[in-house]
């Protein structure tokens, strides 16, 4: 574990000390782990502040519950579960699902195979906050943490038929948002025009 290691504590002894709820054990956690949990809260939230308070939530039920982590296996893993554990409960509190069920849903097709190639990290970000927080939602399970949709509808007390139309709907408006940082012909054209040397 490479936090405990840092500090020059075996993985035990961080461990006991996380248990013991010592400021200096969980302040060398929260450091290590800051920027990927957040990236996660990120991707189901609609905004940075919402983000940091599910971040935040995440960390009390992480120190709260660190008895339950087994020593020898990935704490990294076992703290991006709780976290998204955390954004999903997040999600059953506060959003009303107003979704119509699709007997089947299309496959998400694009006509670019490289069509977020061009795009900056941040802009993907900017357009999956963009998505409504259901859409959002069954879209980061599916796509980034490789759920089912049957454990998507387990976790979101959904049915799967839902989860599938929601997937479906949520990539239909991310190609509507993400349309819109692509380059259009005419912006190909004038960059290839302006870089052409006078003759």
């Amino acid at each position: 574990m490479d936090v405990a290691l840092a500090v020059g504590f075996s993985e035990s002894e961080f461990i006991a000390a996380l248990a013991r709820q010592e400021r200096w054990a969980q302040q060398a956690l929260y450091e290590q782990h800051y920027s990927k949990m957040m990236g996660i809260c990120l991707r189901y939230a609609s905004s940075r502040d919402e983000a940091l308070d599910l971040l935040h939530e995440s960390f009390i039920k992480i120190f709260q519950s660190i008895h339950r982590y087994q020593l020898g296996t990935s704490l990294g893993a076992w703290m991006r579960t709780v976290v998204v554990n955390t954004c999903i409960d997040h999600h059953r509190r506060n959003i009303r699902r107003r979704t119509e069920d699709l007997e089947e849903a299309r496959t998400f097709s694009t006509d670019e195979p490289d069509a977020l190639s061009h795009l900056t990290e941040k802009e993907i970000l900017e357009a999956v906050q963009r998505l409504s927080p259901v859409y959002r939602a069954v879209f980061n399970l599916y796509v980034v943490e490789g759920y089912s949709h049957k454990e998507i509808a387990e976790a979101l007390q959904i049915t799967e038929s839902t989860s599938r139309s929601n997937l479906l709907k949520a990539r239909c408006k991310l190609q509507e948002y993400l349309k819109g940082y692509a380059p259009t012909a005419s912006d190909t054209t004038a960059t290839a025009e302006q870089t052409t040397p006078d003759v």
